[in-house]
């Protein structure tokens, strides 16, 4: 399919995705936009980089009223952030149509007079509650990376919103991995959902395609030119001839073109010899002018939406590199699994000199690797007041300061204990369950009393926030505790606890006074 206006979308839309550089469907947008457009609930088994924004996002503008005066179209994100981003991403398609666009947790115009309002499960529900806004003209509920919610702890929060919104409306939930708690929710309250794209191939069963090859990938933060300039780099140090960059649109590759030009790597069209760059967009196109010139390496700027387009670009050649956002890694799986082809990480090339680069290598893999979901829970009241940059970037200051909360080595802490004049030291552990499960001061204390089987008298101030709370315990039994209690449940939700490495803040307790010493600000 050559065109969105194909697919029945209104001479608008059409020209707003054009602007925006989006001129031809993917497989995902042939096949699930006409479903949405008719008003069926669907889960889209995708993630970010298969396009699933301006799947359903073309698909509700196209038939949702421009001219209602409170909420049509309610998003779910896992963060703040994410649902910044993805309505000022959706704004500039609904300027077209006339549509608003709103985000909760971050500065838009009224909210609540917007037709289409973005937010977190607990801040549509603070939000739901403190009559600010209005959900009972809801007509599309759209619940955004519903795995990467589960991780959070959220699915329950969007089963609460589920009771503010009318029965009736559409349904849908994009997902990537499909989690059995995801596939549970989308069978409890998705009825004759259809799931798109209809099923995956399985890597194990007989109808596995054939294996293709490896295809290298580099996690690269956002935007991505300096990762596409220091890959182009390194491949033309290689003695390659050319470098073809693929990119999702002729904007974007103008875009890189330009970039990589001022750096002196000149860029211009598949095939002009002279040039070391060459940018495609067109993949078939681009692909039979590179197969006319010996050793040429491709490199996905733009993760390739669908496995046809993974083929095109990569099939071409035995090496080269897809360039992707941590957010776009599960698709790229995804992808290369149905495609046939094997993934293989290739962290980026460490200039000379720079001793950044080890500790970006660091967390790159940490936000591959890593659970950190209930760090997430942590910062996120930071993210309300803060970018996420600021937040990230403060927090590496931190860590390169080597300025640490956490306890003492166990001998130092032994040593401590032992001692009958100095009074005993006082740790403060995080624990991911708070207000919002319904924990009472005295829940926790019995957890930690019975998991431990520690004295009442080792634990101090224990402090309730909304998403998580923080218990001071003896310095010589923080460890026991942390141990005892990760993997339990308390009020039904599985618990994750650490030492608490926020900046301290002023006590918002819900429990009694400290017990064990005298109490004294948090």
């Amino acid at each position: 399919m050559d065109s969105f206006e194909e697919l029945g979308l209104s001479p608008e839309l059409v020209e707003a995705l054009a602007s925006e550089g989006v001129e031809r469907p993917n497989a995902l947008q042939e096949s699930a936009t006409a479903v949405l457009r008719r008003g069926n609930s669907a889960l889209l088994a995708a993630g970010p980089g298969a396009g699933t924004l301006v799947t359903w996002g073309s698909a509700v503008l196209d038939r949702l009223d421009a001219e209602a005066t409170s909420p049509r179209a309610l998003v779910l994100t896992a963060t703040v952030e994410t649902a910044q981003r993805l309505a000022e991403s959706l704004q500039r398609m609904a300027a077209a149509t006339g549509h608003t666009v709103a985000a909760l947790g971050s500065p838009w115009v009224l909210p609540g007079r917007a037709q289409l309002l973005f937010g977190t499960p607990w801040d549509v529900l603070d939000s739901v509650r403190s009559a600010t806004i209005d959900l009972g003209g809801i007509e599309v509920l759209v619940v955004d990376q519903a795995d990467r919610i589960e991780r959070l702890g959220g699915l329950s929060r969007v089963e609460e919103t589920l009771d503010f919104i009318p029965k009736d409306g559409q349904r849908i939930v994009t997902a990537m991995p499909v989690t059995p708690a995801v596939e549970d929710f989308v069978e409890r309250h998705l009825r004759r959902a259809m799931t798109l794209p209809s099923g995956p191939a399985d890597p194990t069963g007989s109808a596995s395609p054939p294996n293709r090859g490896t295809v290298r990938y580099r996690v690269v933060p956002e935007p991505k030119d300096e990762g596409v300039l220091a890959t182009v780099a390194e491949i033309l140090a290689g003695d390659a001839p050319h470098v073809l960059v693929f990119c999702r649109s002729e904007d974007r590759a103008a875009d890189v073109g330009d970039y990589l030009t001022l750096h002196g790597y000149v860029a211009g069209a598949p095939g002009e010899a002279s040039l070391p760059v060459w940018l495609g967009v067109h993949e078939l196109d681009a692909r039979q002018a590179a197969q006319q010139t010996e050793g040429v390496v491709v490199v996905s700027c733009d993760v390739p939406a669908d496995p046809d387009s993974l083929d095109r670009r990569h099939g071409l050649t035995g090496s080269g590199y897809v360039l992707v956002l941590p957010r776009e890694v599960a698709h790229l799986r995804d992808v290369a699994r149905r495609t046939g082809y094997q993934l293989e990480s290739a962290p980026l090339p460490r200039r000379a000199g720079d001793e950044n680069a080890r500790f970006r290598d660091m967390i790159a893999q940490a936000i591959e690797n890593e659970d950190a979901a209930a760090y997430m829970l942590l910062l996120e009241p930071l993210f309300e007041r803060y970018d996420p940059a600021e937040v990230a970037a403060a927090a590496a200051a931190l860590l390169r300061k080597k300025v640490s909360t956490a306890p003492p080595a166990p001998e130092v802490a032994a040593q401590r204990s032992q001692s009958r004049t100095a009074p005993a030291a006082f740790v403060r552990l995080f624990l991911s369950v708070g207000e919002r499960d319904g924990l009472a001061a005295k829940d926790l204390l019995g957890a930690i009393t019975g998991e431990a089987n520690v004295p009442g008298g080792k634990i101090g101030k224990i402090d309730i926030h909304e998403s998580h709370s923080v218990v001071e315990v003896q310095e010589e039994i923080a460890q026991k505790v942390i141990s005892a209690l990760n993997g339990t449940t308390i009020r039904g939700r599985a618990v994750r606890a650490d030492f608490d490495r926020g900046r301290p803040k002023p006590s918002t307790s819900r429990g009694g006074p400290s017990r064990g010493r005298p109490n004294r600000r948090s």
